[in-house]
Parts: C-alpha cells; sequence; structure tokens
C-alpha cells in the first residue's frame, strides 16, 4: 500500500525513524486540496499540517511503500483516530499515473494556526529530501 506525506513525514530521517521499512517511492500531487495548519501541538509549539478539499489548489508530497504494520506505527505517532483520520486519496506522479494511496487528515475542526519554525524546517528539509524545492 501507498502513504501520502505532505508534511514532516517527508523528512526521510523521521519516516525511517517511524518506520524503518517503508520504501520511499514517488513525488505525487494530490489535487483539489490545499494545506493548512490547524491545532496546537505541544511537541511543536504551534499548528499542525493538514489537508482539506479545495478546488483548483494542489498538494505537493510523496509517496512511501509501506506495510500494515507500518500503518499502525504511523496511527501512533499521528494520535489516530483521536487527532487525525486515514482517508484514501488518488495522487498523481510525474507522468500522471494515479496513485490510490492513504494519507491522514485533521480529525477535529480547528482554528488555523501559525506553525513552529522547528515544525518548519522539519518539512522544509523533507522537501529537499525529495528534491521538491
Amino acid at each position: 500500500m501507498y502513504y501520502f506525506a505532505y508534511a514532516s513525514n517527508l523528512n526521510k530521517q523521521q519516516m525511517h525513524e517511524r518506520c524503518p521499512a517503508a520504501k520511499p517511492a514517488a513525488i505525487v500531487t494530490l489535487h483539489h486540496y490545499k494545506l493548512v495548519f490547524r491545532g496546537w501541538s505541544r511537541k511543536w509549539r504551534g499548528g499542525l499540517a493538514t489537508i482539506q478539499p479545495f478546488r483548483g489548489e494542489r498538494v505537493l508530497g510523496a509517496t512511501y511503500e509501506v506495510s500494515e504494520e507500518d500503518m499502525r506505527r504511523l496511527d501512533k505517532f499521528e494520535d489516530c483516530p483521536a487527532s487525525y483520520s486515514r482517508i484514501n486519496v488518488g495522487v498523481n506522479d510525474d507522468f500522471g499515473e494515479l496513485i490510490e494511496a492513504v494519507a491522514y487528515i485533521r480529525a477535529k475542526r480547528a482554528d488555523e494556526a501559525k506553525p513552529s519554525e522547528e515544525y518548519l524546517a522539519v518539512i522544509q528539509q523533507g522537501y529537499r529530501d525529495w528534491g521538491i524545492i
């Protein structure tokens, strides 16, 4: 199965620590969603990334090939189902091929909140790891 990462799990070191057997697969785009920061994290001292449907927008990210065990581990890290829920999404790779993947989305309604510099740095490193920026 494929997992769509769009925030801190783009960071390959963090993802390896969380799911050592996960295999980086492809840079992808999720159409008709946008990346927002909502709620508050004590760990990161700021808002947390989530995606929300939004026509005409897109979210760049990446897929990892993961096992059910990996998903259970990610559920723990994402505090699923209390804070985040799993959803199925269709993402497109650079060739336009559709890839079915699982993503996490904020489970509860929360106000937009500014992310911490530390959290943004982890996400930005993930974009660099994948060559997205």
